[in-house]
């Protein structure tokens, strides 16, 4: 018995992989390549190089390695790029997560675990995004996530799944070095490519109704996500009941400010980031409650923000001298 693991070749999916191994679960890893890195798997993981838009691999990985349960992490997830390229979004995000339930169900797979995205609701004008926060996603990779969720909850009516949907916002640092966030739109990279360049990184806004001026989001250490998915999936395999989605939250953010001199600190590397005008529809401040969460599925940040910048760095210098 397994879990199947979509995406699993991807900076989240591998450390997910790695979760399930500490738990002693087995994990099988389905990925096209197109973002994810086959050197990420962790050695001694079956890995299937292939598309979740191919309904008949699925089958035939499902029966292969008895797989019993799904984490669903594969996807187009540049919300940004996703505003040019709508078609191919749904196509990745709605029509692949229909392919794999429908070879779920023609195999009998009952139980899956969703990576959804904060980017559901949009621009929340509350403090505290909640569960119950309305959802306006504002991007088709927003709107294609909150349909994974639709379909889900319309396919446990339907055929008895059970489900969970993770809804999170910005993911950082690293678990192990032989894995790093290798996105050219996320913070880190951007600022660890810029030093590495020797180039000043950039700070979008400094006149935010903030402590600093700049702008507070949501960080979570990626092994705390992993883990995360990992307890949600044994309570499924347990048959215990799950709320249909959790947001995965530090309940009180961190400033761009903040990130800037907690990388000065930990890399020793001196520098006055570059200050350049607001980006257009940047709200001052998104942070999510991981209340839900941590009732249920024994979240909380493990990890410090030095931690989150320490490991991330750890794992970029690997990457850079590998």
């Amino acid at each position: 018995m397994s879990w199947l693991v979509t995406g699993g070749a991807g900076y989240i999916g591998a450390h997910v992989v790695r979760a399930f191994q500490a738990q002693g679960v087995d994990a099988v890893v389905i990925d096209d390549l197109s973002s994810g890195r086959h050197d990420f798997v962790p050695d001694g993981t079956a890995f299937v190089h292939g598309t979740i838009l191919d309904g008949q691999l699925l089958e035939s990985t499902i029966a292969r390695y008895d797989v019993t349960g799904v984490v669903h992490l594969a996807g187009f997830k540049y919300a940004g790029v996703s505003v040019t390229r709508p078609l191919h979004t749904y196509q990745q995000n709605v029509t692949g997560t229909a392919t794999l339930l429908a070879a779920m169900e023609s195999r009998g797979v009952d139980r899956i675990v969703f990576s959804s995205s904060a980017a559901v609701y949009g621009t929340p004008d509350v403090d505290l995004v909640t569960e119950d926060t309305p959802r306006t996603p504002e991007s088709p990779y927003g709107e294609s996530k909150l349909i994974g969720e639709w379909l889900l909850a319309d396919q446990a009516r339907a055929a008895g799944l059970r489900h969970t949907s993770l809804r999170y916002f910005n993911v950082v640092g690293s678990g192990t070095s032989e894995v790093y966030d290798a996105s050219p739109h996320n913070l880190f990279p951007l600022i660890f490519d810029a030093l590495i360049e020797g180039r000043a990184p950039r700070i979008n806004g400094d006149d935010y109704p903030t402590p600093d001026g700049t702008c507070v989001r949501d960080y979570i250490h990626v092994a705390d996500l992993a883990e995360a998915h990992v307890v949600a999936a044994r309570r499924l395999d347990a048959g215990e009941e799950l709320a249909p989605v959790y947001n995965l939250g530090s309940g009180d953010g961190v400033s761009v400010g903040e990130i800037m001199r907690a990388v000065a600190e930990v890399t020793g590397v001196a520098f006055a980031p570059e200050i350049g005008p607001r980006r257009p529809g940047d709200p001052a401040r998104i942070v999510a409650s991981g209340e839900r969460a941590a009732r249920d599925l024994d979240w909380r940040m493990r990890h410090s923000l030095a931690d989150m910048v320490a490991s991330a760095w750890e794992a970029r210098r690997a990457a850079s001298v590998a």
